[in-house]
């Protein structure tokens, strides 16, 4: 009987390990999902990148707003190195209307986001890579269609001001790996609003 409840537990612990999403040093799977363009987005349709700076964002958060410009500008310093932004709303558009399709074609055009701006309808993408937060960053390498988990967490240190950022966790981690180096500091605690999903 001891042996079976062990068992359980363990296997109980297993599944509760595996729920928590990509740790680092996983294998990220692709996905396809909607841009604000209407088009279908893919990993794959990024043939030359070497990597992914993945972000799970979306219009109503106070933190997701704060960081706005400065995804914008993480963008255009590291797509045309390799490491594209790729922006992902994961919430339920009932639960929150301001988070709608309509209004992230709306949002984007508005701030001009130079990155896509997709939406996971399912809500399935989110939950495979295991973001809690928004925003919530997964720095992906690419190798030959092979994306490995390099870092997960914040942008940087401080969400309220961007002048007063004292580190870049984002883009250290980026110019790492453009250096064929791994991340010094690979983890650190999303700060954000709670992803809105219905169960």
């Amino acid at each position: 009987m001891k042996k079976v409840l062990i068992l359980g537990l363990f296997i109980v612990a297993a599944i509760g390990i595996q729920a928590q999403g990509y740790q680092i040093g996983d294998k990220a799977k692709d996905f396809k999902l909607k841009n604000v363009d209407g088009k279908q987005i893919s990993l794959a349709d990024y043939k030359d990148a070497k990597g992914f700076i993945v972000i799970f964002t979306c219009n109503h958060c106070p933190y997701a707003v704060a960081y706005e410009d400065r995804i914008i500008e993480i963008d255009k310093k590291y797509k045309e190195k390799g490491f594209p932004v790729i922006a992902i709303n994961p919430n339920d558009p009932e639960l929150y209307e301001s988070d709608s399709f309509d209004n992230m074609i709306v949002r984007a055009k508005e701030k001009g986001f130079t990155f896509p701006y997709l939406m996971d309808e399912t809500q399935d993408v989110f939950k495979r890579f295991g973001a809690t937060k928004t925003p919530h960053v997964f720095i992906l390498s690419n190798k030959s269609g092979e994306y490995t988990v390099e870092y997960i967490g914040a942008i940087d240190n401080n969400y309220k001001d961007a002048s007063q950022v004292t580190s870049t966790y984002v883009e250290d981690a980026v110019d790492a790996l453009l250096q064929n180096k791994k991340p010094e500091i690979t983890s650190t605690k999303a700060i954000g609003c709670g992803i809105k999903t219905k169960g």
